[in-house]
């Protein structure tokens, strides 16, 4: 029998000393009495994976609406692929698995509905009421809107979970109880790149599906012209979204593996043997050799301009943006139109924060029934 305890000493025998280990985190808002089986970080990743926002990402936008396909990946997806490739980089790195899925998986629980155009939609409309950032809804989520316990709001996550979520990519104004001057664990890196290698090759492979690249645009793009090449002279034969996938396949192995090289040479080079050494450090550890990410780059420039600024695209962004900014309107001028509980969630948080938790938990299709029932004269308002 493995007992707690003993999955503890196994990561304090077998980790990285510069690793996060769960058996030395600095806990929770609401003390809890231990798992006799699950680390403290295992137990966040149940969390996370059980709670209803984490459901909810089934339904909303990558890239692509998701009434545009089955095919077509989701949050959810994405966060399930992203969490394979981080727990991949963060083993070959010696680093806590566990954290780095947990972490993975939860790293878009703020996103609203419609994407980047969603959040672009609820930041406009939250001028002036405190702003919507979705890491930093994230973290509201996690520690105040998701209701499962008796005992306590949200989830009660660690506080290394807690604060990578809000360190996740971009550093926006941050609760004063996560030290801006501290770096993210590695384990946080680790998986803001993941991200990076999961949406990169995805984003790709969902184009080429849906029609907006071919695989002669993808020859304009060096890294993608290097992974079809190799493709090509193991399988001369291959041709459409078969050689775009095994084109996909490799890139993410080349990615990974150069991610996971580099910052072992660089964990040598900025001199990291503890956390301490970690959370001082100016630099990050984790990154791309400076050759791949100048490719990593192109190639984002490449999707920028042929995927995500695609006409296809933009309708449905706009189209997205559109449907949040009626809805927060006309939920905020006449707030009796909300559902009871976020009716007296007003009371508490004002008008427009309210309005604004509702509108970024809804699924892409969630919000396009409201904009169906508020306004379309002939669709029945239950």
């Amino acid at each position: 029998m493995i007992r707690r305890p003993d999955l503890e000493e196994r990561e304090e025998r077998s980790l990285a000393p510069y690793a996060a280990k769960s058996g030395r985190s600095l806990g929770r808002r609401f003390p809890e009495p231990p798992h006799a089986y699950r680390t403290e970080f295992q137990r966040d990743r149940d969390r996370v994976i059980h709670s209803s926002a984490f459901r909810r990402l089934k339904y909303k936008t990558q890239v692509f609406i998701e009434h545009e396909g089955d095919y077509f990946r989701t949050r959810l997806t994405h966060s399930m692929e992203a969490c394979q490739i981080g727990r991949t980089i963060a083993r070959a790195l010696n680093l806590n698995e566990d954290l780095a899925e947990t972490l993975a998986l939860v790293h878009d629980l703020g996103h609203p509905p419609f994407g980047h155009a969603g959040e672009d939609a609820l930041a406009e409309c939250m001028k002036g009421h405190g702003g919507f950032e979705h890491n930093l809804h994230g973290l509201r989520i996690a520690d105040l809107l998701e209701q499962r316990y008796p005992d306590f709001p949200g989830l009660n996550l660690t506080w290394e979970v807690r604060e990578s979520i809000v360190k996740h990519t971009v550093k926006p104004s941050m609760p004063s109880e996560f030290r801006r001057e501290w770096s993210p664990l590695l384990e946080c890196q680790v998986v803001d790149l993941s991200d990076t290698i999961a949406y990169v090759s995805h984003d790709v492979d969902d184009a080429v599906k849906a029609g907006l690249l071919s695989t002669e645009q993808l020859r304009e793009n060096a890294i993608w012209s290097e992974a079809i090449e190799s493709v090509l002279g193991r399988h001369p034969d291959l041709r459409g979204e078969l050689l775009s996938r095994q084109a996909v396949k490799l890139l993410i192995e080349r990615l990974a593996t150069d991610l996971i090289e580099h910052s072992s040479s660089r964990l040598e080079t900025l001199k990291i043997r503890s956390l301490e050494d970690v959370r001082a450090a100016r630099e990050r550890a984790v990154d791309f050799s400076p050759s791949m990410r100048e490719k990593v780059n192109q190639l984002y420039r490449f999707l920028t301009s042929n995927v995500y600024r695609h006409y296809r695209v933009t309708r449905m962004a706009e189209k997205g943006k559109r449907f949040l900014r009626d809805l927060f309107e006309t939920y905020t001028r006449r707030p009796e139109q909300l559902p009871p509980q976020f009716q007296r969630w007003a009371e508490h948080e004002g008008v427009e924060r309210s309005v604004c938790d509702y509108l970024a938990g809804m699924t892409d299709r969630y919000a396009q029934e409201e904009v169906r029932r508020l306004f379309y004269p002939f669709e029945p308002l239950l």
